[in-house]
């Protein structure tokens, strides 16, 4: 009898281990990048410092720069490390207009590896922990997932990292997630883009760029009015089914 426990265990936590590796290597990720003082490492201060090695390592070898690039952006969004705005400006000033693919294929392609993360053991562990805000986003998923992340990923009125995580939760498909991932971070990752192309010559004297601009109405203000665009699927079916509930009464 104890045996055939023991056995059952090992097989229950063989399981659990299956299903835990992978979120706990991303956890372990970003404790590491915190302890090892990555941040700091991709602080304005250090990008300034370092500018001209990495335009010059850039210009000599385009193309391992662009792939170097693109799998540090992957690793950063799957690991939901603090860099994504610096390397995406960083990347801007570096490589130009090219940056905006590089960006728009690294991030979506990060936070489909946190999506395929969460929709295994770590779904558990995220309703547990979940509160009411993330709750109220997992119903909305369930109820309208496209249009609902579509407008999340253009208006970030949530952490990159949590809108990676919750819509695992619900039952929106991976081609889904991907698309409305890709299609919604393009407008801010063009702009973010744009304006790290005119801080090369301000990295290149090593001085810190002003980002304030990042904030200003001009910039947020189109963002949300796509981000409500997105919305007006949602709000047209539920204008529909209150309509046919009056005609049916």
């Amino acid at each position: 009898m104890a045996s055939k426990m023991r056995i059952g265990m090992k097989r229950q936590l063989k399981s659990q281990l299956k299903q835990l590796w992978l979120p706990m290597l991303l956890a372990g990720g970003l404790g590491l990048f915190l302890v090892l003082g990555g941040h700091r490492l991709l602080s304005w201060q250090s990008i300034a410092l370092h500018y001209g090695a990495l335009s010059a390592a850039a210009e000599a070898n385009l193309l391992f720069a662009a792939a170097t690039f693109f799998g540090i952006y992957i690793i950063a969004v799957a690991f939901s490390l603090p860099v994504a705005l610096p390397l995406t400006l960083t990347g801007g000033a570096l490589f130009g207009w090219a940056a905006v693919g590089l960006v728009l294929f690294g991030a979506t392609t990060g936070a489909g590896v946190v999506f395929i993360a969460a929709r295994t053991a770590f779904a558990d562990l995220a309703r547990e922990r979940a509160g009411p805000f993330l709750s109220r986003l997992e119903a909305g998923f369930s109820r309208n997932a496209f249009s609902y992340l579509l407008a999340l990923r253009l208006m970030p009125a949530a952490p990159f990292w949590v809108v990676n995580i919750v819509p695992a939760l619900s039952r929106m498909s991976l081609g889904s997630f991907i698309l409305a991932t890709f299609i919604g971070i393009a407008p801010g990752t063009t702009v973010a883009v744009s304006v790290g192309r005119g801080f090369d010559h301000i990295l290149g004297a090593g001085k810190v760029p002003d980002l304030q601009v990042l904030g200003s109405p001009a910039v947020l203000g189109p963002l949300a009015a796509l981000g409500l665009l997105a919305l007006l699927p949602v709000a047209w079916r539920r204008i529909w089914v209150a309509l046919r509930k009056d005609t049916s009464s």
